[in-house]
């Protein structure tokens, strides 16, 4: 399980740097709390940063669960393309908003196996 809690340990941290880079491009753009438009730089950063946590609730428990029910090794594999998802996501988008497809759509593809195959685990479990 060790392997897999490096990849929640890393998607977390990629997660607080993604708030840093937020942080930073407030100050850079002047945009003051609370507000959360401003120049598109910034909404792209910030668009990043909530989007990631969007998937963190999806991606955190479904690979636990799926490491638990199903297989340790290929949660750790999809827990490792999950983050490199992220970068690519993150990447893209902060250099124009339509390059992000790619990380979006492998991160989705990287949720929707954790979660499906979490409960065909759960299910073959109770049975």
């Amino acid at each position: 399980m060790e392997l897999v809690y490096v990849t929640i340990v890393l998607a977390l941290i990629e997660y607080v740097v993604m708030g840093a880079l937020v942080g930073r491009a407030r100050a850079k753009y002047g945009i003051h709390a609370p507000a959360m438009t401003g120049h598109p730089a910034f909404e792209r950063t910030n668009r990043v940063h909530v989007n990631t946590l969007e998937n963190l609730i999806i991606f955190i428990p479904a690979v636990l669960l799926f490491a638990s029910y199903v297989s340790v090794r290929w949660a750790a594999i999809l827990g490792l393309v999950f983050v490199v998802a992220r970068v690519v996501y993150a990447v893209g988008y902060l250099s124009a908003p339509e390059k992000r497809s790619i990380g979006a759509g492998i991160t989705g593809i990287v949720d929707i196996v954790l979660v499906v195959g979490a409960l065909i685990g759960l299910v073959r479990a109770l049975a």
